[in-house]
């Protein structure tokens, strides 16, 4: 799928309308993506067509599991080059979105972008998963909860929840092994309060695998003494 056709296919797989000048948007980011990719490692996807699916599609694919509405505050964990956050503010410009990415490069990058589409509501918090979780500021604040390709699901569970209000959503955007994860997961989801609401597959064109969107919601508190301190989440997975 080349580029301009990324509008075609969000609409026939997600029922979403892009206009000229969101696709216009996607048009720099792709640009800028790949300018940057130069001088510091954010993707190893560089053809224009598997950006458009890979990244931006894939990304835009989480509205099959939540609704994006007026005000609505979204994290994207470990955001990297800013997937799947910054597509669907592109998308959704109402939506309150934070930019969670440890990396100093990664952060920057995030911030130029922001910048450089015009885009407001958005904050870029350049920190670890496990300090933004024990933040008064953070913590247990956000409706929306996402993550790609960040760590498996027993130690992904200690990134997300701590962040989202109970009544919240938490998405991890997965692979193949997604429901093999979700069952390693188990006990992690019960002590920090999720719970498994379920899993979508999305099929995505010229992408053989199978690509899975984890639904979990926020049932209950996430005791005080999670998330652990930093690296503890990977080492020590719940």
């Amino acid at each position: 799928m080349k580029l301009e056709q990324l509008a075609r296919c969000s609409r026939d797989l997600l029922r979403l309308e892009l206009t000229a000048e969101v696709q216009a948007a996607f048009s720099i980011y792709a640009d800028e993506l790949l300018a940057w990719n130069e001088k510091i490692n954010l993707t190893a996807i560089t053809a224009p067509e598997e950006i458009a699916t890979r990244h931006f599609l894939d990304s835009l694919s989480v509205v099959l599991a939540v609704s994006f509405g007026p005000g609505q505050r979204v994290v994207d964990v470990g955001t990297g080059a800013g997937f799947p956050g910054l597509p669907l503010r592109i998308v959704f410009p109402f939506m309150e979105l934070a930019l969670l990415e440890a990396t100093t490069k990664k952060a920057m990058f995030l911030a130029h972008m922001t910048e450089r589409l015009n885009l407001a509501n958005v904050k870029i918090i350049s920190a670890r998963a496990e300090e933004a979780g024990q933040d008064a500021a953070e913590r247990e604040s956000f409706d929306t909860v996402l993550a790609r390709a960040v760590a498996q699901m027993p130690s992904l569970a200690e990134y997300m929840l701590p962040l989202c209000k109970v009544g919240g959503q938490c998405i991890a955007l997965k692979g193949e092994n997604a429901a093999a994860e979700v069952q390693q997961a188990e006990h992690a989801l019960r002590v920090l309060g999720g719970h498994v609401k379920k899993v979508i597959p999305v099929e995505l064109p010229q992408v053989t695998e199978t690509h899975y969107l984890v639904v979990i919601d926020k049932v209950a508190a996430t005791p005080p003494a999670y998330p652990r301190r930093s690296g503890m989440p990977t080492k020590y997975p719940l």
